[in-house]
C-alpha cells in the first residue's frame, strides 16, 4: 500500500511537471521578485521627495503650487496599498501606475523650477538630491523593464497549451503589467543639468 502511494505521487508529480506546473511556479516567483524591486525603487524615490521639497522651499518658498503638487502626488502614491494582489487586478494596477506617473510628472516640474534659482542649484544638498533622483529614475526604468519581461513570460506560460489547462486547474490568471505606450518615457530619465551659471533674464 505504501509503495502504491509513492508510485501515485511520482506519477502525479510527473504529470504536473509535464503540464507546466513547475514552470508556472518559476515564472510566478520571477514576477514577484521583479515586482518587489519595482516597489523598492518607487519607495526610494518617494523617500527622497520630502528632503528635496524642503531644500527647494528654502530658496523658492513662493513656488507654492509646484511644492504642493509634489507633496499631494506623494500622498496619493502612499495611499495605494501596493500588495502582490495588485498585479492580479488590472484596474487597481492602472490606478497605481497613474499615481506613480503623476508623482513622476510633479517631481520633474519641481526640478525644472530649480533651474530659475542659481543659488538653489549651487546648494550642495540640492545637487546631491538631484544626483540621487537621477539614479533612482534610472533604477525605476530598469526595474519596470524587468517586471514587464517577467510578466510577459508568466502570461505566455499560463495562456499557452498545455500549461493553460494547469493554470485553469490551479487558478493561475494573467497578471497586469505597465502600459507599453509609456515605455519610451520611462526609458529616458528626466534631464538634470548640474551647471551653476545664473539663469538668463
Amino acid at each position: 500500500m505504501k509503495y502504491r502511494f509513492v508510485f501515485l505521487l511520482a506519477i502525479l508529480a510527473s504529470l504536473l511537471s509535464g503540464c507546466g506546473y513547475n514552470q508556472i511556479q518559476v515564472n510566478d516567483e520571477a514576477v514577484n521578485a521583479a515586482w518587489s524591486e519595482v516597489l523598492n525603487q518607487y519607495k526610494r524615490r518617494a523617500d527622497l521627495i520630502p528632503n528635496l521639497v524642503s531644500v527647494v522651499q528654502g530658496y523658492a518658498a513662493h513656488e507654492k503650487e509646484v511644492l504642493t503638487r509634489v507633496t499631494e502626488a506623494r500622498a496619493g502614491v502612499a495611499g495605494i496599498k501596493a500588495t502582490p494582489e495588485l498585479m492580479n487586478d488590472p484596474a487597481a494596477f492602472a490606478k497605481f501606475q497613474q499615481a506613480q506617473g503623476e508623482l513622476g510628472s510633479a517631481l520633474a516640474r519641481l526640478l525644472v523650477v530649480a533651474e530659475n534659482y542659481p543659488q538653489l542649484k549651487a546648494d550642495a544638498n540640492f545637487r546631491d538630491l538631484q544626483a540621487q533622483v537621477e539614479g533612482t529614475e534610472n533604477r525605476i526604468a530598469v526595474a519596470r523593464k524587468r517586471y514587464i519581461e517577467a510578466v510577459q513570460a508568466y502570461n505566455v506560460g499560463v495562456r499557452t497549451f498545455p500549461n493553460n489547462l494547469t493554470a485553469m486547474l490551479f487558478g493561475y490568471k494573467t497578471k497586469a503589467s505597465f502600459a507599453l505606450e509609456d515605455e519610451k518615457a520611462i526609458a529616458a530619465p528626466p534631464p538634470i543639468r548640474f551647471d551653476t551659471a545664473p539663469a538668463q533674464k
